[in-house]
């Protein structure tokens, strides 16, 4: 665990609470996200989380400094296969473009609640049963696994299970009715499908997080490290879609990159934990080292898909209808 003063807690949580307001009060009416407006935005998640970074770099130390930037990277690159998935939500629910912002926006601010109990349970169970993260390699093996096979399977996103308990809580119009989730019909709260969408894309971020959070326990078990680096991660990720949405299907090596991410984690954790358990001989992998290799295999991924663009309709296109 590393030393962290609690004015970094503070400023952490002064910055991500100022960002979000001005970005609601700069989007409060419902409008189309150009490119260059997200291409702004996703440059401002950018600086704040690299410039967060170098705080940390100074103030808790070097070795802290590199665990958050490969966590931070590590979540971003992950959070890529949610831009797939937001794209089969809003396709599937017929989302106006106007909208989108805004059922992201809820998003986030869920994400952000769910990642944080779920980081801190793991941390927890982490550091009293360090075999765990054996369970956490098997975890992610199966992950790397399930993508390189491409054995997730279809996604229906009117059938998930968060809607599906939304439906049974409150009845669901077919219509929308602007960017209103509630509304009433002859003296009777109805939702609209906006709701819908919402809880869609919640119940995508809590799947996701069965491999995220496994994942970043791989880079550190410090609950401020990786708690701030996926809320920063996560906090670009709507900018990051309006950005790349039309872009999505030119990265098809990516999945693959993620794939080997997910399994050199596993092997890292697998190391980890031999290392405390079974014997200090057994060799642990120095968190420089994790930097580089998810840094070259994303570099890799990305200039592979654009140099060697996927047949249209092929099975190497995202965009098949596949879960990420």
């Amino acid at each position: 665990m590393h030393d962290v003063p609690l004015w970094l807690w503070i400023a952490f949580a002064v910055t991500v609470v100022v960002a979000l307001a001005v970005d609601l009060l700069v989007n409060r009416k419902a409008h189309v996200i150009g490119l260059r407006e997200a291409a702004v935005w996703s440059g401002v998640w950018v600086g704040l989380a690299v410039a967060f970074g170098v705080v940390v770099f100074l103030v808790v130390g070097t070795t802290a400094g590199v665990e958050y930037t490969t966590a931070w990277l590590l979540e971003k690159s992950l959070s890529v296969d949610n831009l797939f998935v937001f794209a089969l939500i809003f396709g599937y629910f017929q989302v106006p473009r106007e909208y989108q912002h805004r059922v992201l926006f809820l998003g986030v601010l869920g994400a952000l609640v769910f990642r944080g109990l779920f980081l801190a349970a793991g941390v927890a169970v982490v550091s009293r049963f360090t075999a765990v993260m054996f369970v956490f390699a098997a975890f992610l093996f199966y992950s790397s696994y399930k993508i390189l096979t491409k054995g997730e399977g279809s996604v229906d996103p009117g059938r998930s299970i968060a809607v599906r308990a939304l439906r049974k809580v409150v009845t669901v119009r077919d219509d929308y009715a602007g960017n209103r989730f509630f509304l009433r019909e002859n003296g009777t709260l109805v939702a609209t499908p906006l709701l819908a969408v919402v809880a869609a894309v919640e119940g995508a971020d809590l799947i996701f997080a069965i491999d995220s959070v496994p994942a970043v326990l791989g880079v550190s078990s410090d609950i401020f490290i990786v708690y701030t680096s996926n809320a920063f991660a996560i906090l670009g990720l709507r900018a990051l879609y309006f950005l790349l949405a039309d872009l999505l299907d030119r990265f098809h090596h990516l999945s693959k990159g993620l794939a080997l991410i997910l399994a050199f984690i596993a092997v890292k954790l697998i190391l980890q934990a031999s290392h405390e358990i079974i014997s200090t001989s057994v060799p642990k992998v120095n968190a420089l080292v994790s930097l580089a290799v998810i840094a070259a295999v994303l570099i890799t991924s990305v200039v592979l898909s654009l140099l060697r663009p996927a047949p249209p309709g092929s099975a190497e296109s995202p965009s098949d209808g596949k879960a990420r």
